[in-house]
This record gives C-alpha cells, structure tokens and sequence, in this order.
C-alpha cells in the first residue's frame, strides 16, 4: 500500500515551538509545491506529529494535501502522540485535537512518540487499540521503542486482535545502531515495518558538506554543532560518500539517493524511509530516489564501507 519513501514533515513545524525552531519557517506555497511534486513523484503518506510545531506540522501537511485536490486522494498520514509527562489517558483526550488539525483526514497509523510517559506500554498499547475500534485511527505503531518493548507493544494489541504495525527509528548509513541492539531483527521477526528517520543524516549523506565545508556555517539551527559536521566528522563520513558518488555518476542520480536507495532495499521490505524536504529540488531528489535498484554486490559494497567509516566489525 505504501511508497518505500514518506515524506517526513518535521519541517513543516511554522517555526513554533521549541521542536519547530529546528527548522526555518517555511512557507504555505513551498510546503503544498512540496506535498505536489512528493504525490506526483509516486510518495503516498506523509509522517507528521504533534509536538511538531505544537500541531503546525498537521494543519499544514492537511491544507496542502486539500490544496492539491484529487492527487492527494489517495495520501496516507502517519501522525505520533507526544508521552511526555503524559499518561496513556491523554492518548484519546487528545485524538479529536489530531482529527481537527489534520482536518478530518483519515489517521492512517498513529504512533507513540518516545518511550518516557507516565504510562506502561500495555496501558498506551490498550488506549491505541479503543481508538483502532471506535474508528479514529486505522493502526498502531511507536516511535524509538527498543526490541523489548516492541515485543511488548505487539503483545498486547494481539489481545484485541490487532498488531504493531511499525516502530520509527533513527537509520542510515552512519547510524546503524538498529542492526546491533536487536531491533531491526526483532522487527524482521515480528513483521513489523521499521520507519528510518534522519536518513540522510541531517544532509550529511548528500556529499554537499564534505564539497563545500563552508556550507555548515550557513545551517540554520543547532546541527551544525553535532560532531558529523565538523570537521573531523566530515573527513571521517568522506570514504562512504565516495563510493555514493561513484555509483551516483553510474545511475545518473546523487549521493542522497543511492544512499535512500541502499537503505530501502538492504533489507528487503522491512525498511521504510522518510526523507525530509524543506525545498522543492529536495522533494525531487526523494522521488527519484525510488525509480532505480542497486545490485545485490553494490548493496554489499555500500554497508561495507559503511561498517568501516563506523568501525563495525563485519
């Protein structure tokens, strides 16, 4: 049913919040030519979330997909409740508040956003499961739950005849950490969907920083004070970007999509992603970066030059 690639919405935040401030503000004209050029390159769901923007994100994704008419008919949204000082009660006292700003459009997965609340997981996993049978929302997933409370999760939402559907992971080719603590087999396991967040590595994967390191000064926000985009992050990064230019120029794409491209097929269907775009050529790229394949040795030759840019043992 779904595209390898969503569009993450993070940035769609309108500058509110602290969360939001992450990003600039960008504009209701560029966020609907984004959603537009995301639906017509085949993406067909979009991850928001509450805390982004304190509901901006949602309002916005909602307007632009109503902007785009009957290309956005067949859109699916994925959107996350924030736990934080929370208990699992505030799942469906803030339900009708998503419904509102999404502007009545189906909630096709709703998630839980971390794994710090009040609550038990059985308890969110059982407020999960009234709103699936009361018709809020389709399916269940969460967001940076480790394997054991995967298992959890899924437990109980097999009590009412349901399963977890997916659990929102921060993945890519210089975050693997997934692939070592057990979750990425639990969720092969399990048959749940992993949703790789931060893909690219906040732009990192795109090469353009390693070109141009003068470019990192000009980032608006706070990553640019994160270690991979200093200098020594940078030089460490550059052997795998590389091998992303190399096959690049064989596939007539960019660094950025060879790198979605490897992490949507290294492991067969379990791997979503969901790329960011805060411009328009950024949309694009995401898009193109589902019309090729690599080959299983090019595949093989990506994830080796990776353990050895993170220094894990094969």
């Amino acid at each position: 049913m779904l595209s390898p690639l969503g569009l993450g919405c993070w940035q769609f935040s309108n500058g509110h919040g602290m969360v939001g401030k992450f990003w600039p503000v960008i504009g209701p004209d560029d966020v609907l030519k984004i959603v537009q050029t995301s639906l017509h390159g085949g993406i067909n769901w979009f991850d928001t979330a509450e805390v982004y923007g304190k509901g901006q994100s949602e309002q916005m994704l909602a307007k632009a997909l109503k902007d785009a008419g009957t290309l956005a008919d067949s859109a699916h949204i994925a959107t996350k409740w924030w736990p934080v000082f929370r208990t699992a009660k505030s799942i469906g006292n803030t339900i009708d508040e998503r419904i509102r700003l999404l502007d009545n459009r189906t909630i096709h997965l709703h998630q839980v956003h971390q794994p710090y609340s009040l609550s038990s997981v059985a308890s969110e996993m059982n407020e999960m499961a009234k709103l699936v049978k009361q018709g809020k929302i389709q399916n269940v997933g969460v967001s940076n739950f480790s394997a054991k409370n995967m298992r959890e999760a899924d437990r109980v939402l097999r009590e009412h005849g349901l399963r977890l559907i997916s659990n929102q992971m921060k993945y890519s080719l210089l975050d693997r950490r997934i692939e070592q603590n057990g979750i990425l087999d639990t969720a092969k396991e399990l048959g749940i969907a992993i949703i790789a967040y931060s893909p690219l590595e906040q732009g990192i994967l795109s090469g353009k920083f390693h070109k141009n390191p003068a470019l990192v000064q000009s980032i608006t926000g706070p990553r640019k004070w994160t270690s991979p985009f200093r200098s020594t992050g940078l030089k460490k990064s550059q052997p795998l970007i590389t091998v992303l230019e190399e096959l690049a120029r064989k596939y007539d794409a960019s660094a950025t999509q060879i790198a979605l491209n490897w992490l949507i097929h290294a492991h067969g269907e379990t791997v979503f992603a969901i790329p960011g775009a805060s411009k328009v050529h950024h949309a694009e790229e995401n898009v193109k970066a589902m019309r090729f394949s690599l080959t299983s040795s090019e595949l093989q030759e990506i994830d080796k030059v990776s353990k050895q840019v993170l220094s894990i043992n094969n």
